[in-house]
């Protein structure tokens, strides 16, 4: 048999099936594929709240940094109400976790409204995380922010050092269904008892929407209603948010707020304010994207354990323009 007779058409056939595979349809040849999308649901209380628009800015430049990093997009898809409404937040869940989306983290308006939703979602394939406010008895995997008790600790312990540890005080509390702000507040209780002769006013804790407006409002007619009152502990700084708020002379009654955002520093400028207690705003949305990630793409439960606690920083009025350099850093990332 005359081998080499088989072996130039074979040889020949071979060469022809040598080429470049055809390129997939809308690549060039030879190009790397897109990067892998992934969506990551950021449900927060209200939209018109500079912390939560913090979060969302720390949330976006955390997608593009780690995205880059890990090699794919990042997608942040805010679906946070305009103001505060537990059943849009769960419906918004609902949604997110209908849709595929693969990541959600979630800041609780009303932790029992909100714990069936997230419970659907994570049946539905969704991994769900929380942060700022808890909703604990939820199959949420993680949560991220602050210790609400020693939150509201620290606020008493800074208010009775800065009234000389005697007078009337008065809570400033925001949402009565919130179960972070009912922590603070129970934290804000079981310190004062630390602090004879110091009391809280009669029917002292006061609840509110949680604008602005509203804030300050309720906090302006309590003082007036109650001119006894010698200081208050805010275990949320909704009043300080805009300009003007507290109608009343510095340092009388004192104040001890949660957070340190721009509007707020003023306040510690002028003396209306003793001192602040800054959460990490920015640092909610961040570490939120990098818990989802990690989840997503490799499995990794957050360490040492689901609940990740952010510890306060005292910000006095010494430290002011550093903050404002820091908030101005954050939101032009």
């Amino acid at each position: 048999m005359n081998h080499g007779r088989l072996l130039g058409p074979l040889l020949l056939a071979l060469a022809g099936c040598g080429g470049d595979a055809p390129a997939e349809p809308g690549s060039a040849a030879g190009s790397p594929p897109p990067p892998r999308t992934i969506t990551l649901g950021l449900v927060a209380k209200s939209q018109g709240n500079a912390v939560f628009q913090a979060a969302h800015a720390g949330a976006l430049a955390a997608a593009r940094e780690l995205g880059a990093r890990r090699g794919v997009q990042v997608v942040i898809d805010w679906q946070t109400p305009p103001e505060e409404n537990p059943p849009k937040q769960a419906e918004a869940i609902e949604q997110l976790a209908r849709a595929g989306v693969p990541g959600i983290a979630v800041s609780c308006s009303d932790a029992n409204t909100l714990t069936a939703a997230i419970d659907k979602a994570v049946e539905l394939g969704s991994h769900v995380m929380c942060f700022d406010s808890d909703a604990p008895r939820s199959r949420r995997f993680a949560f991220f922010g602050t210790d609400d008790r020693t939150c509201g600790a620290m606020v008493m312990q800074e208010l009775a050092a800065a009234m000389g540890e005697q007078g009337t005080v008065a809570i400033l509390a925001g949402n009565a269904t919130a179960p972070n702000l009912q922590a603070r507040v129970e934290g804000v209780k079981e310190e004062l008892l630390r602090h004879p002769p110091m009391k809280l006013l009669d029917d002292g804790v006061f609840y509110h929407p949680e604008t602005p407006e509203q804030a300050a409002e309720t906090m302006n007619r309590a003082q007036s209603s109650h001119p006894e009152i010698d200081g208050w502990a805010l275990v949320g700084g909704w009043p300080l948010f805009t300009g003007g708020a507290l109608k009343w002379e510095p340092g009388k009654p004192r104040v001890v707020s949660v957070d340190a955002l721009p509007s707020q520093l003023a306040y510690l400028q002028s003396g209306h304010v003793e001192v602040l207690l800054a959460q990490d705003c920015y640092g909610w949305g961040w570490r939120s994207v990098e818990v989802l990630l990690d989840k997503i793409l490799d499995g990794q439960d957050p360490r040492p354990g689901p609940r990740l606690v952010d510890p306060l920083t005292r910000v006095r009025k010494a430290d002011a323009a550093e903050q404002a350099r820091k908030w101005e850093s954050w939101m032009a990332r």
